[in-house]
C-alpha cells in the first residue's frame, strides 16, 4: 500500500519491495522535505535525520524498547519475556546486560579470529580459480552462523538446523509483515532442547557460562538464569549474530564491485581494510531502521509525536544525512571517521560490533588475497525479503 506524506508528497513504506530494493532516493526526499514522517496506514511515525536519531535512541525513558525494536513487534502489542535485552529497558536491562557483557569480552571476541580466518581460508581455497561464486553461499551465509555455534558450543553438525530455524523465523512474504503471533522469534525449540542438554553436559561455552552465571536481579536477589531466561538470550544472541553480520559480508562484496577503484587500493594495502568496513557499514547497514514505543509526547522539528504512538529510527537515512557526512552518497574508504548509528547508541548499543567488525575485517582480508577482481551478476542476485534486515540471500559474483 503507498502512503503519501499529505504535507509535503513524501512516499515511504518499510514493507515495499521497491523501496527495500533501492530505499535512498525516498530516504534523501525524508531528510529534507519531511524529517517528521506519519504513515497513516500502518500507524507510525519515522525520523530520519542524524541528529534527531542520535538525541532520540539513548533516551530510553522517551522511547522504549521494552514492546520491542521492530515495528510488527511493537505493534502486536504482545508481552515479551525478560531476558530479551534488546527488547527491554533499564534497569532489567542494565542487569541482563552486564551479565551477558561478562561472558561476552574483548578476549573472547579475539579469540575467534583465528577460528574465522581457518574457515575464510576453508571456503575460499577449493574456489581459487573458479570463474565465479555466491559469496553468501560460500561465506556470508555459513561464516556468522559458524561463528555464534562456537561462541554458543552448538555443535557443529546441528549448526545449520540452527540457523534455518532463526532465519525462517526472520522471513517475510513481498509486502508482507512478520507474524509475532505465538512468541516465535522470541523462541526456539531447537535451542530449547540444545539448553536443557547443555545444563547435563556442561562446558566452556558461552550458555554453561549464562546457565552457572550468579547476578543480582531486579529484586535484589542472587541467582543464576532459569532455563527459560537463558532461551531467550541465546534466541535473540543467535538470530541477531547470524542475520545481520551475514548481510554485512554480502554488502562488502556488492559495494566493492560498484567501486573497483577502492577495492585495488585495499588489496595493495591492506592496512585500509578495518576503514573500509566501517564505510560499508555507514553505506549499507543490515538493520535500516529501529522501532521505539513513544512514553510521552516527545516533539521534532515543530510537530508532536503523541504518546503511545510507534516510532522509527531511520539509522540508514540518518547515516546519509549531509548535515553529518559530505556528500554521504558518495563511497569513500578514505572518509574521515565520524560516529555511524549501524549498531546503535546509548543503552542498546550493540554487544557484537566488535565480532561484527571482526568478521568482515577477515572475509575481506581473506577475499582479497585470492580474488583481487569481481563483478556482480546483477540478474540473479536476489535481496533477502525482510522488514527487518535488508541485505543479499544470493550474491553471485565473477571473478576476474
Amino acid at each position: 500500500m503507498s502512503v503519501i506524506d499529505s504535507h509535503t508528497g513524501v512516499y515511504w513504506d518499510p514493507y515495499d519491495a521497491g523501496l527495500i530494493r533501492d530505499p535512498y532516493p525516498a530516504f534523501a526526499r525524508l531528510l529534507e522535505e519531511a524529517p517528521l514522517y506519519y504513515n497513516d496506514a500502518y500507524d507510525f511515525y519515522a525520523v530520519s535525520r542524524y541528529a534527531d536519531v542520535e538525541r532520540g535512541l539513548p533516551d530510553w525513558e522517551r522511547f522504549s524498547s521494552a514492546r520491542g525494536s521492530i515495528l510488527e513487534l511493537v505493534k502486536s502489542g504482545i508481552e515479551i519475556p525478560p531476558g530479551t535485552l534488546i527488547f527491554e529497558d533499564p534497569r532489567g536491562h542494565d542487569i541482563h546486560r552486564r551479565l551477558l557483557a561478562r561472558v561476552f569480552t574483548p578476549r573472547r571476541i579475539a579469540a575467534l579470529e583465528p577460528l574465522v580466518r581457518e574457515f575464510c581460508v576453508a571456503a575460499f581455497d577449493p574456489l581459487t580459480g573458479s570463474d565465479r561464486f555466491d559469496v553468501m553461499a560460500a561465506v556470508g551465509s555459513e561464516m556468522p552462523m559458524r561463528v555464534m555455534g562456537w561462541l554458543l558450543g552448538i555443535p557443529e553438525a546441528d549448526q545449520v538446523a540452527f540457523r534455518d530455524s532463526a532465519d525462517a523465523n526472520m522471513r517475510t512474504e513481498p509486502g508482507g509483515q512478520m507474524d509475532f503471533k505465538g512468541g516465535a522469534v522470541l523462541s526456539n525449540e531447537l535451542l530449547a532442547d540444545y539448553i536443557a542438554w547443555r545444563q547435563d553436559h556442561p562446558a566452556g561455552d558461552l550458555v554453561t557460562e549464562l546457565l552457572h552465571a550468579e547476578f543480582e536481579d531486579e529484586n535484589g536477589v542472587t541467582r543464576t538464569l532459569t532455563r527459560d531466561e537463558t532461551l531467550t538470550y541465546v534466541t535473540v544472541i543467535a538470530g541477531a549474530g547470524n542475520e545481520t553480520t551475514g548481510r554485512l559480508i554480502g554488502w562488502i562484496a556488492s559495494v566493492l564491485a560498484r567501486h573497483p577503484g577502492q577495492r585495488q587500493e585495499l588489496a595493495a594495502d591492506p592496512a585500509l581494510i578495518p576503514a573500509a568496513v566501517e564505510e560499508v557499514l555507514r553505506f549499507e547497514p543490515p538493520g535500516p531502521a529501529v522501532a521505539r514505543y513513544v512514553t510521552r509526547d516527545a516533539e521534532f522539528h515543530g510537530q508532536t509525536v503523541p504518546a503511545g504512538s510507534t516510532l522509527l529510527f531511520l539509522i540508514a537515512a540518518a547515516n546519509r544525512d549531509p548535515r553529518r557526512y559530505p556528500d554521504p552518497d558518495r563511497f569513500d574508504i578514505h572518509r574521515a571517521a565520524a560516529q555511524q548509528l549501524t549498531f546503535g547508541l546509548g543503552p542498546h548499543y550493540c554487544l557484537g560490533a566488535a565480532l561484527a567488525r571482526l568478521e568482515g575485517r577477515v572475509a575481506l582480508e581473506e577475499i582479497l588475497k585470492r580474488f583481487p577482481r569481481w563483478d556482480v551478476d546483477w540478474e540473479h542476485a536476489k535481496l533477502a525479503q525482510t522488514s527487518v534486515i535488508r541485505g543479499w540471500e544470493t550474491l553471485p559474483i565473477i571473478v576476474g
